[in-house]
């Protein structure tokens, strides 16, 4: 256990105890000890089993992470509960039945520029520096994914009249992409997104649509307020950090508020403004705000999976979508859910696997398909 203290354990580390802490999260019942035998010695078993896994391999951590991950594990490995469940359906930690015929390499920076005119740019393919220009603004590509709008002649260009011209840039299944806008706004792309711009702001608003999901860094402008539509509800901001997740596969619409203050436009519902930390949860024309963790919200901006009671069928929605493949079911297990963290550039079998570990779910990888059982 001296390696769950001092942060040093390795993926296959983290796979073990993210399986222990779902393995004993499925059902409450009070301890009866003569049913269930002695606490303490069952306990001790459980700790004894996870020790004889462990693997001498260290690591670097996200520190506040593994901690809060191993905080929860001991919480529930050492409650009556986990140990009912260890002792009446404990899975083998050690043998992952989950058949990869071929491994999935994860997504990556891609994605397809749409200009005014209609010229299609596949952002992935084509060279580093400026690939347009259009309007008097710049449009600049880097290697690291990103692509950065700015004025070409002091900013005149923004003022001037006549239409304002759109771009549209997409991100595949397997695609991730950043967009500096002419305005100083910074948006991440997830996977399988979309966002329409406008080449330069008018005067009076700041107004892009948004599908699938993003996260805004807002640039500060009193007289300008950045709106984006999503479909569902428009929000409205000055200047702040925020997070749209909005699906349409999805059953809700998640707008998350890291920083700042927005107010929300519900399509056919009554108005309201966030305040950081709060999650508003958009589903079947009804709204819920709640407070959530920053850190599970934007896992997917930082390179992580993380899992924090999750059904498995939202699970496998944002697999299907970072790795670009086709899941099918050939069952599918009732009730479960799972807690636990695995970067997302890791090939595919790793999250399935850790997934596997917990022995409640089994997977097939052939091709680009994936068939849960």
């Amino acid at each position: 256990m001296d390696r769950i203290s001092d942060c040093t354990a390795t993926d296959e580390e983290i796979a073990l105890y993210n399986a222990c802490l779902n393995a004993v999260q499925s059902e409450e019942q009070s301890w009866d000890e003569s049913i269930l035998g002695n606490k303490g010695k069952l306990e001790q078993a459980i700790f004894n089993k996870i020790s004889a896994e462990i693997q001498v391999q260290p690591v670097a951590l996200n520190l506040s992470l593994w901690k809060k991950i191993m905080a929860a594990a001991t919480i529930v490995l050492i409650s009556g509960i986990s140990l009912y469940f260890y002792r009446q359906h404990m899975p083998d930690l050690t043998t992952p039945k989950t058949e990869i015929v071929n491994d999935v390499k994860p997504g990556a920076n891609q994605a397809v520029l749409t200009l005014a005119n209609g010229k299609r740019i596949v952002l992935n393919a084509s060279v580093n520096g400026e690939i347009a220009e259009q309007s008097g603004i710049r449009i600049r590509k880097t290697a690291d994914g990103q692509l950065i709008y700015t004025l070409s002649d002091s900013g005149t260009a923004a003022n001037s009249g006549g239409p304002v011209a759109f771009n549209t840039i997409e991100t595949p299944k397997g695609g991730q992409y950043q967009i500096n806008l002419p305005d100083g706004t910074r948006v991440w792309l997830n996977a399988a997104s979309s966002l329409k711009y406008p080449v330069r702001f008018d005067r009076k608003e700041r107004k892009v649509s948004l599908q699938g999901e993003g996260y805004f860094e807002v640039a500060k402008d009193k007289h300008k307020p950045f709106k984006v539509n999503s479909g569902t509800q428009e929000l409205e901001v000055l200047g702040t950090h925020f997070n749209i997740n909005s699906y349409a596969d999805e059953p809700s619409s998640k707008t998350t508020l890291l920083e700042g203050a927005v107010r929300l436009f519900p399509h056919g519902g009554q108005d309201l403004i966030l305040s950081p930390g709060q999650q508003a949860v958009l589903a079947s024309g009804r709204m819920k705000v709640a407070m959530v963790d920053p850190e599970e919200v934007l896992a997917w901006k930082n390179g992580n999976f993380v899992f924090n009671d999750e059904g498995l069928e939202t699970i496998m929605r944002k697999i299907s979508r970072w790795y670009d493949v086709e899941v099918s079911y050939q069952r599918k297990p009732a009730d479960l859910t799972f807690t636990g963290v695995v970067s997302r550039s890791r090939n595919i079998s790793a999250v399935l696997n850790a997934l596997d570990k917990t022995g409640k779910v089994h997977f097939k990888v052939e091709g680009k398909k994936v068939t849960v059982w």
